[in-house]
């Protein structure tokens, strides 16, 4: 149970990546821990792009980017897999399901020794006809909404550690 908890402890968004591939197998454990996360009722409403294409990464980068009120030239910050998760609407707790995912996936990562980070606007994204579009490409029915994009690659920085906020458990004993 330690190690689980110094997963949890140590994981950090990271916003800085190498360039090298990540290899299919560890891409696969990690959105294997992504479909093994609790969702309401098991309805199991998420569903993950697993994307490592150079042109679909940065097709998903730039349309990530028209709704990035930072106006970063890369929104994924350089890493080179970006899984997608989005979730069925139709699903009374679709969005909690996809935030589920998305953690399972973010600590996943970090205990493979790789770096990853949400990255927002995945719902402008696949709202906008272009990510319609990508979707009907893929054969992808349904109503869904982006969840998240959880950015993953080998770290090119050391992210700092926070200290956590105080007063934020009561005790009701």
């Amino acid at each position: 149970m330690q190690d689980f908890l110094e997963v949890i402890k140590t994981r950090r968004s990271v916003k800085k990546y190498k360039s090298d591939p990540v290899p299919a197998e560890l891409i696969g454990k990690i959105v294997e821990a992504g479909t093994y996360a609790p969702s309401g009722l098991n309805k199991q409403s998420p569903i993950i792009l697993a994307v490592t294409n150079k042109e679909m990464r940065d097709e998903l980068s730039r349309l990530n980017m028209k709704n990035d009120p930072f106006h970063r030239a890369d929104p994924f910050y350089g890493a080179p897999v970006v899984l997608v998760v989005l979730a069925d609407k139709s699903v009374p707790t679709y969005k909690y399901d996809g935030s589920l995912v998305m953690e399972n996936m973010l600590l996943a990562a970090h205990a493979l020794g790789l770096g990853a980070c949400w990255i927002h606007r995945a719902r402008e994204t696949f709202e906008s006809p272009e990510g319609k579009a990508i979707l009907q490409k893929l054969g992808i029915e349904g109503d869904y909404e982006g969840i998240g994009n959880c950015i993953v690659g080998y770290p090119d920085m050391t992210p700092a550690e926070k200290p956590r906020r105080e007063n934020r458990v009561y005790n009701i004993d």
